[in-house]
C-alpha cells in the first residue's frame, strides 16, 4: 500500500474551497479596485512567484516597449507611504498605501514627480546619503486613483526598461499575486513541461548525494507523456519533481507557473501555488528547487515534496510533506497538474509499479558532523567554529570539513566548510583563528570566500568572526589598502562648462566600498551609484554657478580605509 497521512482540518478546509473553485487560492481578493500602473496594453516580462536566482520574483514586470519615461499611475486612491532610492534592487521606488489594507509598489522608476523628488532630495541632504529609504505619514502626500507619481525607467537591478509592480498586505507586508486582483494579462497558452524527476529519499537528509532519476516528457496543447513510454518501478520513500515554465499571449518570455499539483491514485499529496509570500521566506526558493542540480547544471527542477525546514506559504497543502512511500506490489497512477494563473492546464501521467523493499533501508549515519535544521548546532575545532541557529538550514546536514593549504597573503589555512551544493536560508556565523599574531592589523582582518570574496567580519576573542551566506572555502586576509578612485571625465583644472555629469570609478580589492561622499566647495552633493555601469555619478544642478570650484570625492571601504580625490574645475 501507499503510506499517507490525514491532512490537518484547517488545511483540508482551505484546500477543499480552492478545489471547488478548481483553483489553488486560499482567499478571494477584490477584483474591481485597482487599475494597471501604465496606460499601455498589459504585457509582462516576469510573473509573480517566477523562479529567480536565490529568490521568488515578488511582482509583475510590466513591459514598457523598450523605452523609459511612460507615466506611472497610482493603482488606487491612498497616500504615498514610502519612497526609496537604492543601489540595485528596485532602484527608484514608490509605495502607496490604500484603503482596504493593501499597499502597491512601483519599482525601477526613472524619476519621481517633482513633489516627491523634492522630498527625496531633502532626505538625501539631511542624511548626506544618495541611497535613502523615506517613510511618509498618511497626510503628507495623498493620491487619487490614476494620479501620476513617477516615470517608468530602468534603474536598480533591472534587465531592461519595465515597471515592477506589486500589491502587498499592508499589515504583514506579504506580497500577493497582482493578477488575483483582476490585473490580468491575456493568456491562452498552457504551461510547458520538460521533464519529471524521481528522488529516492529513504530516510536520509536531502543533499547532492540523493539518488535522482530524470525522465524527459513530450507533448502539446497541455497533454504530456514520457518521451520514452515506460512503467516506473519504485520502492520506499519517494519524492517527485518537475521542470516547467509558462508563457502568456503577450510576449515570448518564459515565466513561472502558478500552481503545481501532484496526485497519486487521484489523491492530492502536494500543492504549490504562487498566491502570496513574505519576504523573509523568499530565499526558501532554494528548498523548493533541486539546489544541487541547479548548481551543477544551471537548470531548475521544482521539487514536489517539502524539506522539513522550509517555511513558506507557497505550499498550501501536502500529505506527509509530499513524500510517498511505495511498499506494496500494486500499480499506481501518478499525475502532475500544472496551471498558469489564467487556468490553462498541462498534465503528465505516470504509471508506477510499487514493490515491497527487499531489505530495510539503512539508518542514516553522518560521515561528518550533523547539524540540525531545527536546533542550535555547532561545529568546533581549535581553529574554526561554525554556528547554525534554527531556520537557516532546510534539512539536517552532514557537514564535511577539511583544511587546505594556505594561500599566498593569507593569515590562516584555507578552511573548506562543506560545499556549494547546500543552501543557507539566511546566514551562519563562522569563526576562524589566525595562524599568526595580527598585531596592529586586528581591526583590518576579514574573512574571505574563495568564490564570493570578503564577508562582514569583526575580531572577537582571538578569532575573526564573519557572517556567511554560503558554504565554501574561507581564510583570513588583511585589508589595509584604501579604495582606488579613478576619475573618468575630470582632472585638476578641467573646464566642465559643457559637461552635465562628473563620473568616477571606485574599486576596492578586498572588503568592498562602503561609502562614497562628494563635496563641491566644501558642501555635500548627491553622488549616485549606478548599478549597471558601477560608476559613481554627480549631475550638475543650477546651484553650481559659473567660475572656479573644487570637487572632493572621499571613498571608504568596510575596514575604514579611506582615499580622497580633489580637483579644481571651471564652469
Amino acid at each position: 500500500m501507499i503510506k499517507m497521512y490525514c491532512l490537518p482540518i484547517f488545511l483540508w478546509a482551505i484546500f477543499s474551497i480552492a478545489s471547488a473553485q478548481d483553483f489553488k487560492q486560499s482567499k478571494e481578493y477584490p477584483k474591481d479596485v485597482f487599475r494597471y500602473p501604465l496606460d499601455l496594453p498589459p504585457a509582462t516580462a516576469g510573473t509573480f512567484g517566477e523562479l529567480r536566482p536565490n529568490h521568488f520574483h515578488a511582482g509583475l514586470d510590466f513591459k514598457t516597449q523598450q523605452h523609459i519615461g511612460f507615466p506611472v499611475h497610482a493603482a488606487d486612491k491612498g497616500y504615498v507611504s514610502r519612497l526609496k532610492v537604492q543601489y540595485g534592487g528596485f532602484g527608484n521606488a514608490v509605495y502607496i498605501a490604500h484603503p482596504g489594507g493593501f499597499t502597491s509598489v512601483y519599482g525601477h522608476l526613472d524619476h519621481f514627480i517633482p513633489q516627491l523628488a523634492a522630498l527625496i532630495k531633502q532626505a538625501q541632504e539631511q542624511q548626506q546619503k544618495w541611497d535613502v529609504d523615506l517613510t511618509l505619514n498618511p497626510f503628507q502626500f495623498p493620491v487619487y486613483k490614476g494620479q501620476v507619481v513617477a516615470a517608468s525607467g530602468n534603474t536598480g537591478a533591472s534587465g531592461g526598461p519595465h515597471v515592477h509592480f506589486e500589491i502587498r498586505d499592508t499589515e504583514t507586508q506579504e506580497t500577493i499575486n497582482a493578477q488575483l486582483f483582476g490585473l490580468t494579462v491575456p493568456d491562452k497558452i498552457p504551461p510547458s513541461l520538460y521533464s519529471v524527476s524521481v528522488y529516492h529519499l529513504n530516510g536520509r537528509p536531502f543533499d547532492e548525494n540523493i539518488f535522482r532519476q530524470t525522465y524527459p516528457v513530450r507533448g502539446a496543447a497541455g497533454n504530456y507523456h514520457l518521451a520514452k513510454p515506460q512503467t516506473l518501478e519504485l520502492s520506499g520513500e519517494i519524492g517527485f519533481g518537475i521542470t516547467a515554465n509558462d508563457m502568456n499571449s503577450t510576449s515570448a518570455n518564459k515565466n513561472g507557473v502558478y500552481s503545481i499539483e501532484l496526485k497519486v491514485d487521484d489523491k492530492t499529496v502536494f500543492t504549490y501555488a504562487a498566491e502570496r509570500f513574505a519576504f523573509d521566506q523568499t530565499h526558501a526558493i532554494n528548498a523548493f528547487i533541486d539546489y544541487p542540480y541547479i548548481q551543477k547544471t544551471g537548470g531548475f527542477i521544482q521539487k514536489c515534496f517539502i524539506l522539513p525546514g522550509a517555511k513558506i506559504t507557497l505550499y498550501p497543502q501536502s500529505v506527509n510533506r509530499g513524500v510517498v512511500t511505495f511498499n506494496d506490489n500494486e500499480m499506481h497512477d501518478v499525475e502532475y497538474v500544472v496551471k498558469d494563473i489564467a487556468g490553462n492546464t498541462s498534465t503528465v501521467k505516470l504509471k508506477v509499479k510499487s514493490s515491497i523493499p527487499k531489505e530495510s533501508h539503512p539508518v542514516f549515519h553522518p560521515q561528518g558532523t550533523l547539524l540540525h535544521y531545527d536546533k542550535h548546532s555547532e561545529f568546533t575545532t581549535d581553529k574554526v567554529r561554525l554556528v547554525s541557529d534554527p531556520g537557516n538550514l532546510y534539512d539536517d546536514l552532514d557537514l564535511q570539513y577539511s583544511i587546505l593549504p594556505k594561500r599566498p597573503g593569507s593569515y590562516s589555512a584555507l578552511h573548506r566548510i562543506h560545499n556549494k551544493y547546500t543552501p543557507i536560508h539566511d546566514s551562519l556565523t563562522l569563526y576562524i583563528k589566525s595562524d599568526a599574531d595580527l598585531g596592529k592589523y586586528t581591526n583590518k582582518a576579514v574573512l574571505v570566500s574563495s568564490i564570493n570574496g570578503a564577508v562582514e567580519s569583526v575580531y572577537e576573542n582571538g578569532f575573526i568572526k564573519g557572517i556567511i551566506h554560503g558554504f565554501g572555502d574561507y581564510d583570513i586576509r588583511i585589508d589595509s589598502i584604501p579604495p582606488v578612485i579613478s576619475p573618468v571625465n575630470i582632472r585638476n583644472g578641467s573646464n566642465l562648462a559643457a559637461t552635465r555629469k562628473v563620473i568616477f570609478r571606485v574599486n576596492d580589492s578586498l572588503s568592498g566600498v562602503k561609502n562614497v561622499m562628494g563635496k563641491i566647495d566644501g558642501k555635500w552633493v548627491v553622488v549616485e551609484h549606478d548599478y549597471k555601469s558601477k560608476m559613481f555619478i554627480y549631475t550638475f544642478g543650477p546651484e553650481i554657478s559659473s567660475g572656479k570650484h573644487t570637487f572632493e570625492l572621499t571613498a571608504t571601504d568596510f575596514k575604514n580605509n579611506v582615499s580622497q580625490f580633489t580637483a579644481d574645475f571651471y564652469r
